[in-house]
């Protein structure tokens, strides 16, 4: 299908991917590249934080250091930022940075989840590979456990996020509750205005709270643990297949 979009058509990529069903990360593929031993650091630690997820930048130096790796903690906090990695427990709160409009309560507390479309879960993961890595981004329905929604990047950009939401309501319909935690992509002005304007209610993760994703936490550590680590795709045009 990539095949059939061209950049030099009169038609935009993202309405040709539009037209023929696919994400436009299925046309741009291009991955991120770090040095061979940084892409080496970020694969132990992700595969750390699936088993360990409270271990922040000092954990992750010590862990790294009994793997052999003197690594200066100033580099290992900038790989975890680049990854979209953060150590779950109590941080800063963003309301008092300035975010207070962006940021919503939990909402799936106590909630009876009964039926599909009824709540979403989304959320962003690194993905190593043979060859640099990309960010995965994926949409579960908490009932259904339907992954409704999926979409690969190189770049933690809101509007990567936001695509692979819209194509998800486009074809399923908008869920009455959308779920997902603090980040950036999800407590910035278009993502907060777009929900609203489709009428969705918006739940967000309390800092610190390692179960409130849960869902979308196993999907993730499902996929890297059965397929990424296991067989890793050299590029991302082999990881889109």
């Amino acid at each position: 299908m990539r095949k059939m979009v061209s950049s030099d058509e009169k038609l935009s990529v993202r309405a040709q991917c539009e037209l023929l069903e696919i994400h436009r990360s299925g046309f741009y593929y291009k991955p991120c590249a770090e040095t061979e031993q940084n892409e080496q650091i970020m694969r132990l630690m992700d595969e750390r934080q699936l088993d360990k997820p409270t271990h922040g930048v000092l954990q992750m130096q010590d862990y790294l250091r009994d793997q052999g790796l003197l690594i200066n903690h100033k580099r290992v906090r900038r790989l975890l930022r680049l990854m979209g990695l953060m150590a779950i427990y109590p941080q800063r709160n963003l309301s008092k940075l300035g975010f207070a409009s962006y940021i919503h309560p939990y909402l799936l507390k106590g909630l009876s989840i009964n039926r599909s479309n009824q709540v979403w879960e989304i959320d962003i993961t690194y993905i190593p590979m043979k060859k640099g890595f990309m960010y995965l981004t994926a949409i579960i329905d908490v009932y259904s456990r339907y992954v409704v929604n999926w979409g690969l990047s190189n770049s933690l950009e809101a509007k990567e996020s936001l695509s692979v939401v819209k194509a998800a309501i486009q074809r399923h319909g908008a869920p009455e509750i959308i779920n997902s935690d603090q980040g950036s992509q999800f407590t910035c002005q278009g993502w907060i205005e777009y929900l609203q304007e489709q009428k969705i209610k918006i739940s967000m993760d309390g800092k610190g709270r390692a179960l409130d994703n849960i869902y979308i936490e196993r999907l993730w550590r499902t996929v890297k643990r059965d397929y990424v680590y296991l067989f890793p795709a050299l590029d991302g045009r082999e990881l889109h297949h």
